[in-house]
């Protein structure tokens, strides 16, 4: 993956660094451009100003300007010089103009020109320039040229304006070569920044791998000592089961010799009898799955120990735990038949769900003297998982029974009401049995919390139903405090 990154990024940088480039290389064209322009503003007030002067005739004047332009120039080194002509025909031909100013071709000054002339490609710049002229008063014109104090041939660029009153075309260029050194030196300048920030990427992504590959190995040093600490639970938890079983089938026997005359007595022994029976079949049922699974992740260790584990063995493994856990599952789902989530939702009468809950746990509530007030529109109707809604009403109100016996509350006792919100069915459970004191209210959703001894509870119940309705239904569990005790809000869509 690391070197994926590498390549892709390096791939990407070096695609940025020519975009940057040629960005680079069109802006500096427009800077070049925008600067002959400038130099020929300032030419022309120069030629602006001396005309104005008074006292003398237009021909001195002229004379005078030709001067002054003859010792102008701008980065003389570069033969960034000025050069003039005087239109005689603005519609060309061989003696089209009379050249005034070049310090480049002073074999040329004072001599008419012809736009005929081709440059050493071929090509009648001056015939181009003086199209544009007509129609723009302006032109930029590349041609090839002779360098100035040079015999060598170069292309250039050039901007041709006129002055109108005296009919003179003035114009400055810039050879292409020049500008093509600027733009190979900041093009090394770019290659040098791309390397560096390439070979300094290059290193964080070895070192970020680096320190992966030390944080997996002591992550699976970890897993391997979970897994042992796991396996030696799970037999601790089968030896339980077993010894359980054996020692309720005993008392069981024993309850049943003595009381065998007392019919109460009689249905809790019976009870007792079911348990034994449920949890020798769950004990009897899982303890080749879990000899199994065992083997299967030292299987898995071994092969990891050995470099062995590659991808086809660890899907084979896993394939195979996934099969006996499935048939764990099983087990469990045989024996716990309400709790068996259904994958559908059903459209039921909320009435009819709360009654369902209620005669699971109508019998608690009445051993314990809870008084159970139901005030729910019969004609409210939900389209939702109603079996783990049920599950989570079901928890809420056992929560609420235990609260009320745990504080000796005289005349305990739990409203259930609802209401429909836009598009929500809102139903709320409230008890009187002083409310809650956990600070923040929100710390009783959290896993493992409980108010209760360790024997009476887990801290599990409250954290599932407040996933089973936020995230699988896409509703809100909540819980605020009323003068008298705890009143829990479930909201869910219609």
């Amino acid at each position: 993956m690391i070197s994926l990154i590498s390549y892709f990024y390096v791939k990407n940088t070096y695609s940025d660094f020519e975009i940057e480039l040629n960005k680079f290389v069109n802006d500096y064209y427009s800077n070049q451009k925008a600067l002959l322009k400038k130099q020929i503003d300032v030419v022309t007030d120069i030629i602006k100003y001396n005309a104005t002067k008074s006292g003398s005739s237009e021909e001195e004047l002229k004379s005078e300007t030709i001067r002054l332009l003859n010792n102008i120039s701008f980065e003389t080194s570069r033969g960034n010089y000025i050069f003039v002509y005087e239109i005689l025909d603005m519609n060309g031909g061989d003696k089209f103009a009379k050249l005034l100013v070049n310090a480049n071709r002073l074999d040329l000054v004072g001599t008419v020109i012809s736009t005929n002339y081709k440059d050493a490609n071929g090509k009648k710049f001056r015939e181009e320039f003086l199209k544009d002229i007509r129609t723009k008063g302006e032109s930029f014109t590349q041609y090839a040229y002779k360098k100035y104090l040079s015999p060598q041939v170069n292309q250039k660029l050039s901007y041709f304006k006129l002055y109108p009153n005296w009919n003179w075309v003035i114009a400055v260029g810039v050879y292409i070569d020049d500008i093509e050194k600027d733009i190979a030196i900041k093009k090394e300048d770019l290659k040098r920044k791309v390397k560096t920030q390439t070979i300094q990427t290059v290193f964080l992504f070895i070192l970020f791998l680096s320190i992966g590959i030390v944080l997996t190995i002591l992550l699976s040093e970890k897993i391997d000592e979970f897994f042992k600490e796991y396996r030696l639970a799970v037999k601790a938890k089968s030896d339980a089961l077993i010894e359980l079983n054996e020692t309720l089938e005993k008392r069981v026997s024993e309850e049943i010799d003595r009381n065998r005359e007392q019919e109460q007595l009689l249905v809790q022994k019976s009870r007792l009898i079911a348990l034994g029976e449920m949890i020798s079949n769950i004990a009897h049922q899982w303890r080749q799955p879990l000899s199994e699974l065992s083997s299967i992740l030292m299987n898995i260790k071994f092969k990891h120990s050995m470099e062995k584990l590659d991808k086809e063995s660890m899907d084979k493994k896993s394939k195979e735990a996934e099969i006996v856990i499935n048939y764990m599952s099983h087990t469990i789902d045989d024996f716990r038949n309400f709790f068996l989530p259904r994958k559908d939702k059903e459209e039921v009468y909320l009435i009819d769900a709360v009654k369902s809950v209620m005669t699971i746990i109508s019998s608690a509530l009445e051993f314990n003297n809870i008084k159970v007030v139901v005030s729910i529109d019969g004609n409210l109707k939900l389209n939702t998982y109603i079996n783990e809604y049920e599950q989570v009403l079901l928890n809420i109100i056992s929560n609420a029974k235990d609260i009320l016996i745990q504080n000796n509350i005289e005349n305990p006792l739990i409203k259930i009401f609802a209401e429909k919100h836009e598009n929500n069915i809102i139903l709320y459970v409230e008890d009187n049995a002083g409310g809650i004191i956990v600070t923040p209210k929100s710390k009783i959703f959290e896993p493992y919390f409980t108010t209760k001894s360790d024997s009476d509870g887990t801290g599990i119940g409250l954290y599932m139903s407040k996933i089973i309705i936020d995230k699988n239904m896409k509703g809100k569990l909540k819980v605020h405090n009323t003068k008298n005790g705890a009143k829990f809000m479930i909201s869910v869509p219609v």
